[in-house]
């Protein structure tokens, strides 16, 4: 599943403040702010609709036992386009 440090950077590389992602995901603002503050660890459903918005807007999530991150697709008209 999605770590709140992956959860933030992905809202980062996205430029998504908390409540973009609240909306995309049809959760509650205080769900993302407290899974990201590591106060909390939202229920199944909710943690997946995050991701799942998160991933629709274009980020990978890496997990494995190498490594642990985000990823986004390479493109050809900049990091700017990727990002809307």
């Amino acid at each position: 599943p999605m770590t709140p440090e992956q959860c933030r950077a992905a809202r980062a590389w996205l430029n998504w403040p908390q409540d973009a992602l609240a909306k995309a995901a049809s959760v509650g603002v205080s769900t993302v702010r407290d899974f990201e503050a590591v106060r909390r660890v939202p229920t199944r459903n909710n943690l997946a609709a995050m991701q799942a918005a998160l991933e629709a807007a274009g980020v990978s999530f890496v997990n494995n036992e190498k490594e642990r991150g985000i990823s986004m697709p390479r493109s050809t008209e900049g990091a700017d386009s990727v990002r809307k």
